[in-house]
């Protein structure tokens, strides 16, 4: 989805850099896409995740793994922090605390711009003009850029109160399932059984899952209630729900639906087919991904020596 060459809007120029790099974090994994002062794009590394909610020292150990990967893909040996600007689109960074924290641990970047990985997944989906994006991956959020500039943001409160309609959600709710079969309030089918065969199926060693799982755990489990779906009729609901809440998200970001709208994610490209068609009339593919985004948002930075966050009020 995204272009060899970030040529959404003129490079960024942030005196003494010699590359730019676009950062995009979440719960499952980090990817860089690495840029010449040109524009060009030299290469992609990737490395685990980089949610803010996981930990910072994690953030920026993957963030940084993700940039040497890009960087030994390219075949060129890295520079000092100094010679790079760096945008980046990050879960987690509207929570005040943890963005603050992020940006304290920052090596002396020529530049750094972060925002959340919602804000950097619009301005990649659209290329920075209007338009409105559900990104449901391992979570979940929506945001929109309105024709009169306002920008709005839905979803995106996080695992496990939020994400609906996400990878996690759909394996959370799995597990639920698993609970209430394993209690005798309902039968094993399809679904239960196939859950068994991740967490096992005895309490203790179900519990013993839960404990040690987290958002990526959950998230893992999301394909099996798609395998399941045919077979078993808990699956097929958990579908259901999970393209009913995409469309709540997508009305309310546009309810009058004027904006072109695309569809990000592992489960949100998989259910696109299978919205109303009020909504799959408006969708459209989208011109960049989340680094595209990030590059946007570091070129669009008044002052891209000064590190900025993005606005709070919104998760």
């Amino acid at each position: 989805m995204s272009a060899d060459h970030f040529s959404h809007s003129r490079p960024p120029f942030v005196p003494h850099a010699t590359f730019y790099v676009g950062i995009d974090g979440g719960g499952s994994g980090t990817r860089a896409q690495l840029c010449a002062q040109d524009g060009r794009t030299l290469a992609r590394g990737q490395a685990g995740p980089s949610g803010l909610g996981q930990g910072i020292g994690q953030a920026w150990g993957h963030v940084t793994e993700a940039i040497a990967r890009a960087f030994a893909e390219a075949g060129l040996a890295q520079p000092r922090p100094q010679e790079l600007a760096l945008g980046l689109g990050l879960a987690g960074a509207s929570v005040a605390s943890r963005r603050d924290a992020f940006l304290r641990e920052a090596p002396d970047y020529a530049a750094l711009v972060l925002d959340t990985d919602g804000t950097t997944t619009l301005l990649g989906a659209h290329g920075g003009r209007p338009g409105a994006v559900v990104a449901a991956g391992t979570g979940s959020v929506g945001e929109a850029l309105r024709r009169d500039g306002q920008r709005i943001s839905v979803g995106g409160w996080g695992f496990p109160i939020g994400d609906e309609g996400s990878g996690a959600w759909l394996g959370f709710q799995a597990v639920r399932h698993a609970h209430r079969v394993l209690d005798g309030r309902l039968q094993a089918g399809a679904l239960a059984r196939s859950v068994f065969a991740v967490t096992g199926d005895r309490v203790d060693a179900v519990l013993a899952w839960m404990e040690g799982a987290g958002q990526h755990a959950y998230a893992q489990l999301a394909p099996r209630v798609f395998e399941a779906e045919w077979a078993d009729p808990v699956a097929a609901m958990l579908i259901t729900e999970a393209i009913k809440a995409i469309e709540d998200i997508a009305r309310a970001l546009d309810a009058a639906g004027e904006l072109p709208l695309a569809l990000l994610g592992s489960i949100g490209r998989r259910l696109m087919p299978r919205l109303a068609p009020d909504f799959t009339a408006r969708c459209v593919e989208p011109m960049g991904d989340s680094t595209d985004g990030a590059l946007h948002l570091l070129s669009a930075s008044a002052d891209a020596g000064r590190q900025t966050a993005p606005k709070t009020g919104t998760p």
